[in-house]
């Protein structure tokens, strides 16, 4: 889709009464979904170049450690016989790569993860999908979820979706998230501007961190499964 032509869609979906904005909460998180090295190693078959997202998220990520701005991380990881997958592995067969234990599950260590910053493990799209999540969110009063990662159009776009639809103001920061190919990236970027989160850049993100009143340092660790 061009330039000129995605902005007349976007006056067709003002028109309709779409693509309102949420806005930024008082008490935000960083969610960063899936920049593990199955991901962003070349040497792996789910990887494509990410090296500018992840330079991008590690720019939010520094900006919110010095706000104190709880950070979760994503992985996606099954037991060695795969049956965690279900039909997922079907539609996508390179997932039986991700096995626990596997080099492929490890986070970018670009990342810079510290002890304090949890790791949700999953088995499907969404981070909030049989994890506890939304139940960290909440005992945080977190109103506002920012989420980086990979990919645009299939776990972003379902974390982003499930955001809204447990209560949180979801925002994505343009250039942290990516996709295999740029028209589903194009595509789920436009439709989740329209309907679920706002799509902003990196720099309003920045903005948005540096102007947050100083608080505490906060623990979100967990014993509960799905975590590590």
């Amino acid at each position: 889709m061009s330039g000129s032509s995605q902005n007349d869609v976007r006056e067709f979906y003002r028109r309709q009464g779409l693509a309102g904005r949420v806005g930024f909460g008082a008490a935000p998180a960083v969610l960063v979904v899936d920049y593990y090295l199955g991901s962003t190693d070349p040497q792996s078959p789910l990887a494509c170049n990410l090296d500018q997202p992840v330079a991008e998220t590690v720019r939010i990520l520094k900006a919110a450690r010095a706000a104190q701005v709880p950070v979760i991380f994503t992985t996606v990881e099954y037991g060695a016989d795969l049956k965690e997958a279900g039909h997922f592995l079907a539609k996508v067969p390179s997932l039986k790569i991700l096995v626990a234990g596997s080099r492929w599950v490890e986070l970018d260590p670009r990342l810079g993860r510290r002890p304090e910053e949890p790791i949700l493990k999953k088995h499907f799209a969404s981070a909030f999908f049989g994890t506890d999540l939304a139940s960290r969110l909440r005992v945080l009063a977190v109103d506002t979820l920012i989420v980086a990662g990979y990919s645009t159009s299939g776990c972003v776009r379902a974390t982003v979706v499930d955001a809204l639809q447990n209560g949180f103001r979801a925002i994505i920061p343009a250039e942290a998230v990516a996709d295999r190919a740029e028209p589903p990236h194009a595509a789920s970027l436009f439709d989740m501007d329209a309907k679920y989160g706002d799509v902003v850049p990196v720099a309003a993100v920045l903005d948005y961190f540096a102007k947050l009143p100083q608080r505490e340092p906060t623990e979100i660790r967990s014993g509960a499964p799905g975590t590590r």
